[in-house]
């Protein structure tokens, strides 16, 4: 852990929640000595991780608060997560894209964010399993402004079984998704590690993805910090079957060398801009 007073608080508490779920807690006193801050400032960290239900404060420190490996939050309970990182990961992934391409967008609130910087990319292919991410595309051709919309997206919506995070899982998905090739995958995650690799608390979810994966020429990960160190209950793949991790500056600069050690590209999202 860094010994840098100037730490920004974002980046110095997602320092210190890595630390607490390595090591299963943390006292306030080590934290102090390791980022060298006042007791004072960690406990005011300590208190707003406890405030995002990541920690639980304790006499003298903090332990994680771990969630069943199987619990799904709903897609409205994820929508208020990291509004500001998801906003800015997606305008940097946005970049990615050129016109013409073939896409896939897995379920997930970042993909939704995602897709509505697409908008105006003309003549792509997107195929989704995501019912929100569909409806964004959708509801752009229903109502395209007084210019039009030149060479708008064609979008293919999978069948399948929905999750509590609308998405489209199953057999039905997978087959509909295994007759595809597609360009660029772009994949939320609900967590994501070095040992577990990308998992999901969703068993049917994982086999979906892992068939996205198989399908897709390049696979780029969109995922806020709060991601790394999460593990759901099936992984279904590596970080090396990852090409571009995009994330925002929350990453503590630790994290970004472990995983630059896995992947061939990592984008860390301006999350300082007007746009964000």
């Amino acid at each position: 852990m860094s010994d840098n007073q100037n730490l920004l608080a974002e980046q110095r508490r997602a320092l210190i929640l890595d630390e607490i779920r390595r090591r299963g807690g943390v006292r306030v006193n080590e934290l102090t000595r390791r980022l060298n801050v006042s007791d004072m400032t960690v406990r005011r960290d300590l208190d707003a991780l406890a405030r995002q239900g990541v920690v639980e404060k304790v006499h003298g420190g903090a332990v994680p608060v771990v969630q069943a490996s199987s619990h799904e939050p709903g897609f409205e309970a994820k929508s208020g997560l990291e509004p500001g990182a998801k906003e800015a990961i997606a305008q940097a992934a946005a970049k990615l894209v050129t016109p013409g391409s073939a896409l896939a967008l897995s379920g997930g609130t970042t993909t939704y964010a995602l897709a509505q910087r697409l908008l105006d990319v003309p003549d792509l292919t997107v195929v989704t399993n995501s019912v929100r991410v569909a409806d964004v595309f959708h509801s752009a051709s229903r109502h395209p402004g007084p210019s039009g919309r030149e060479g708008a997206a064609t979008v293919v919506l999978t069948g399948g079984v929905r999750t509590p995070s609308d998405s489209l899982v199953g057999p039905v998905a997978d087959r509909a998704i295994s007759t595809l090739h597609f360009d660029l995958l772009f994949l939320g995650v609900h967590g994501i590690s070095v040992e577990a690799g990308l998992s999901t608390p969703n068993l049917a979810e994982a086999e979906t993805n892992r068939q996205f994966v198989r399908s897709a020429r390049r696979v780029i990960v969109i995922a806020d910090h709060t991601k790394w160190g999460t593990v759901g209950l099936s992984s279904f793949a590596s970080l090396e079957d990852v090409d571009t991790l995009v994330t925002d500056a929350g990453i503590p600069e630790v994290l970004r060398e472990e995983i630059a050690e896995h992947l061939s590209s990592l984008v860390v999202a301006d999350t300082s801009g007007p746009d964000t």
